[in-house]
């Protein structure tokens, strides 16, 4: 069984948690399904989940690469400099990331309204930038964006390899093949 699931804001990726957390239990999803991966408590977005043990190796294993597109909304909006230090890996808790695709987005993304919303400062702007990594580490994106400048306000998972997204809304879910990731 292979599952896309619209990850909501304030869940963890697990279907535990200490007293008061929400997790997935409260989505209805079918037994035994796992999650490939995570999306920390306070991102949203594509979350794959499986019972296909090796399937989900092969898609989240470091050495096979696939691609995971995040959207990431900033604090002010990046420069060409900072894009491009993104673009070659920065320097975060001693590691250097590999180099990944940004793009800043010229219009802001359709998503749903994110519940509780973002906080928001008059005189701060915002931008969104979409990163395209081939590796996942802790909070990753987060510590990216934050070497740089330019703090993340909203992080929404798009893609997973080649698994979108789409019109999921949060906490729905939708039943898809191998084919559509891989």
């Amino acid at each position: 069984m292979y599952i896309a699931l619209y990850k909501p804001y304030d869940v963890l990726s697990q279907f535990t948690g200490e007293a008061g957390q929400r997790t997935l239990r409260e989505v209805d999803l079918p037994r035994g399904v796992y999650a490939a991966g995570r999306l920390d408590r306070d991102s949203e977005g594509l979350l794959f989940l499986s019972n296909d043990g090796p399937f989900i190796d092969r898609l989240i294993h470091p050495k096979n690469g696939h691609p995971r597109s995040y959207l990431v909304q900033v604090e002010n909006t990046p420069n060409e400099e900072a894009l491009s230090q993104l673009r070659s890996g920065v320097l975060i808790k001693g590691y250097k990331t590999k180099p990944c695709q940004v793009e800043l987005l010229k219009f802001e993304p359709k998503l749903p309204p994110r519940t509780p919303p973002i906080r928001e400062r008059k005189n701060i702007p915002t931008a969104w930038i979409r990163i395209s990594l081939t590796e996942g580490k802790n909070r990753q994106v987060r510590r990216m964006t934050a070497a740089v400048g330019f703090p993340t306000l909203r992080l929404v998972r798009e893609s997973i390899g080649n698994l979108m997204l789409g019109n999921l809304q949060p906490g729905e879910w939708k039943a898809v093949s191998p084919s559509e990731i891989l």
